[in-house]
């Protein structure tokens, strides 16, 4: 049975490197597979990847900081857990409805 492919929808920020040469003729090559939306300029209440960005930055870089890779990942499963336990309203500060 083949396979059947869906074209995807990508929503991407504004982020310098998203618009270069190279990308640009990527996506003009695979047009028939992804179509890319970018998000206004200086719009990051529109992209929720900011929130968790922010969050996962201020949660890894808090505290003692990690001394090799598995400490890191450690850190950041750490920061991800808590983010999901924030989003899903079991913790008495609710940063989701910033």
């Amino acid at each position: 049975m083949a396979k059947k492919w869906r074209k995807v929808f990508l929503i991407l920020d504004n982020l310098r490197v998203h618009h270069s040469n190279k990308v640009r003729d990527w996506l003009k090559k695979h047009s028939e597979h992804i179509e890319v939306f970018f998000l206004l300029a200086f719009s990051p209440e529109l992209n929720p990847d900011e929130y968790l960005n922010c969050d996962l930055k201020a949660l890894v870089h808090g505290g003692k900081p990690a001394k090799n890779r598995d400490e890191l990942e450690s850190k950041v499963r750490g920061a991800m857990i808590k983010n999901r336990i924030v989003q899903n309203g079991l913790c008495p500060i609710n940063l989701a409805n910033r």
